[in-house]
């Protein structure tokens, strides 16, 4: 079984056409069953940004070219997506070596081999050892990951693993959360630590791998009648590394032989790491065994992000990739794609491309208009309960003081902006928002509404307050 790592060239594309391979159908059937995984394994938003417009050029021999329209849409894929778009087409073909991400050049025109490689590993750094299975992505290092609440104590783990394989108490690691918390992220950071060199003066190998890919090398030791060396290759690692366990539910038969691989090396003394999407304890499906012997070790959750950590990890991919993005759009993006960290990324990028591809800087207007299919998703009827509670955040006062007798302006400055939002956002009419307000007379909420109004007009800060609240608010 050859554990080999594979890498992404980019270039001009001089490639023959799938036509031209004789294999033409079976090539097209594999691609399209590609772009459907990348679809699901980077969510809607950046599938569409990003992805949909890669097309499929050819194979010759091992080696496989895509193509995209423009060379700033291919730097950018090769580079964000590289890693990932050769680790699907390795698991759906085997033979694949090679993914080569290029543009089509004009007709006429010499393709240019000698373009500089994006997608590889970059100068300085060392490549992940020829015995890590699946290619790691190298965004995923414990550098680019943006610690807060939600996800400390499964960073710490996953550093002190990396630091410590095999360290008692920690083996195996299990590391849950739902989609898009930084699972993976954590996995390939760990990865990436320890291929990077020796630990107490020896090499660490390293095997990491899906599931789904775990599975699928099982099944085709079996057809092969390899399966003991399957099993030799993989219990002769240092650290075993299985991301989304969850797809080994109801294969009883993968679950076996990782049940025992899982005990051959925890008894030589081998570190485990483990993602999935819920505790051992809440994957039903699990021979009990197996998830007794999960739950054996630490196991961390990775919980749902805070309104903090959305702002944190905004401002750090904003500055990776060097793009001025004013707070009000952050804190925006921040407020309104709160369940998914992929998506959350996926807006920056798509805001980022519109930025680069018509030379605009990035605006609440923009982001608005861009964004407006992803942000319909989050939309939701508005409550007046809803605009209080938001306004008072915002302006770090006590909900209860939009109903108080209070007329300082700290407190009744938000409160006519809630009114003014109620009266934009609501269908309620002036004397049920005044009651919504401590039983207040419909003039005073005319008087709130025109002197928002007013303020709008003369104060450009004032104004884009008002409109970072109506936005996250609306329906």
């Amino acid at each position: 079984m050859n554990f080999e790592v594979f890498s992404v060239r980019t270039g001009e594309s001089g490639m023959k056409s799938e036509r031209d391979t004789g294999a033409d159908g079976i090539l097209a059937n594999q691609w399209a069953s590609v772009r459907a995984k990348l679809q699901q394994e980077v969510g809607d938003v950046e599938y569409r940004t990003w992805l949909k417009q890669v097309a499929l050029a050819g194979q010759d021999g091992d080696e496989l070219t895509l193509i995209l329209p423009t060379r700033f849409l291919r730097d950018w894929v090769s580079k964000e997506y590289g890693a990932l778009i050769t680790a699907i087409w390795q698991a759906e073909n085997a033979s694949i070596r090679r993914v080569d991400i290029r543009t089509q050049p004009a007709r006429g025109t010499a393709p240019n081999l000698a373009e500089p490689t994006i997608g590889q590993v970059s100068p300085g750094r060392p490549e992940a050892r020829a015995d890590v299975i699946a290619p790691l992505d190298q965004r995923f290092t414990f550098d680019t990951f943006v610690v807060g609440k939600p996800n400390e104590f499964a960073y710490a783990c996953a550093r002190r693993v990396a630091e410590a394989p095999a360290t008692q108490g920690f083996n195996p690691l299990f590391l849950y959360g739902g989609v898009g918390l930084g699972k993976t992220h954590l996995m390939h950071a760990i990865a990436w630590e320890l291929s990077n060199g020796p630990r107490h003066g020896k090499p660490v190998s390293v095997a990491y791998m899906s599931a789904e890919k775990f599975m699928y090398r099982f099944i085709n030791a079996l057809r092969n009648q390899s399966t003991l060396e399957f099993k030799n290759e993989l219990r002769s690692v240092d650290v075993l590394m299985i991301d989304d366990l969850q797809f080994l539910i109801g294969k009883d038969n993968t679950q076996e032989e990782f049940f025992h691989t899982f005990n051959a090396l925890v008894d030589a003394g081998k570190q485990i790491v483990i993602s999935a999407d819920k505790s051992p304890s809440d994957l039903s499906g699990l021979e009990d065994r197996l998830r007794t012997r999960l739950g054996c070790g630490m196991v961390a959750d990775l919980h749902a992000t805070t309104f903090e950590l959305r702002i944190s990890i905004l401002e750090a991919k904003a500055i990776r990739a060097g793009v001025d993005v004013p707070a009000k759009v952050m804190e925006f993006l921040a407020h309104k794609i709160t369940s998914n960290v992929r998506e959350l990324e996926g807006a920056l990028n798509r805001l980022v491309a519109h930025a680069n591809l018509f030379n605009r800087p990035v605006t609440l207007e923009t982001a608005h208009e861009v964004l407006h299919d992803v942000l319909k998703a989050y939309d939701r009827r508005v409550t007046i309960q809803e605009i209080q509670k938001k306004v008072a955040e915002h302006w770090n006062i006590k909900v209860s003081e939009m109903s108080s007798a209070r007329r300082s302006r700290n407190v009744a400055r938000p409160r006519q902006v809630a009114m003014y939002l109620a009266k934009q956002l609501t269908s309620k009419s002036l004397p049920d928002i005044g009651r919504n307000f401590g039983d207040r007379d419909h003039t005073t909420v005319m008087h709130a509404v025109a002197r928002v109004t007013a303020l709008i007009g003369t104060d450009a800060a004032f104004a884009e307050d008002v409109e970072l609240l109506r936005r996250m608010l609306e329906s």
